[in-house]
Order: structure tokens, then C-alpha cells, then sequence
């Protein structure tokens, strides 16, 4: 009779995917710490539309990245300000919204009077 041999079982293993957004790989910032915890998430985020995106910000600018349901009233905009070239987000730094959702602005650069109108076409 043939020698058979008792197999163990195989262990568990948990499966971690790859994902460039991992944090573990990104230093946290000091001041992430000292924030509500919705508004780390929301910093946490805009660094990763900033990695993703990385030289095309710049070809991107003025338009809404995405948007997001917070609650039944309260929607939240991700966007690229047109003047900073920055990821913004409506609740942190403002949105001034253009309707054709092209040049879409930041409300501290809006304030500054820059008003976006730097390079582009005109209105």
C-alpha cells in the first residue's frame, strides 16, 4: 500500500494588496494629528490626487476632480484652483464655482483678486 503523508493545513495568510496610496510609505504630517478627523481624511486625500496627478495639475487646472456626498444636504467638491494650481476641497479652503466648471477657484485666491486670470482665455 502506498505511503501516503498527512498534508497540513495550509495557514491563513492575509492578503495585502499593493497600492500606491499606502500610507505606511508617505511621512504624516504633525499637524494632521491636531485636526477633526474628517479633515485629516479630506488632507489625506488631496495628497493623493496631488501624487497621482503629479505634472498634469497644471493641464488640469480649474476643473472638479470629484465630487462627494457628506450628508443629505452637504455635497464636497475636490477641485484644482485655477490660480494656486492646488487640490482644494469646498468645506477646507472655499470653492468659487465657474459654470462651465473649466476655472474653478479657490475663495482665498479669489479674495486675493487674482481671480485666475492669469494665463488662459479670456471671458
Amino acid at each position: 500500500m502506498p505511503r501516503t503523508t498527512k498534508k497540513k493545513p495550509a495557514k491563513k495568510r492575509a492578503k495585502k494588496g499593493f497600492s500606491i496610496l499606502d500610507e505606511d510609505e508617505r511621512p504624516r504630517g504633525e499637524d494632521d494629528e491636531d485636526l477633526p478627523k474628517d479633515e485629516a481624511g479630506r488632507r489625506k486625500i488631496k495628497r493623493q490626487y496631488e501624487d497621482l496627478l503629479g505634472i498634469r495639475i497644471g493641464k488640469l487646472a480649474g476643473r472638479i476632480l470629484n465630487r462627494e456626498r457628506i450628508d443629505k444636504t452637504v455635497e464636497g467638491v475636490y477641485f484644482i484652483c485655477v490660480s494656486c494650481k492646488k487640490v482644494c476641497h469646498n468645506l477646507d479652503e472655499g470653492l468659487v464655482e465657474d459654470p462651465d466648471n473649466a476655472r474653478n477657484i479657490c475663495l482665498p485666491c479669489s479674495s486675493s483678486g487674482s481671480g485666475g486670470q492669469s494665463k488662459g482665455r479670456a471671458a
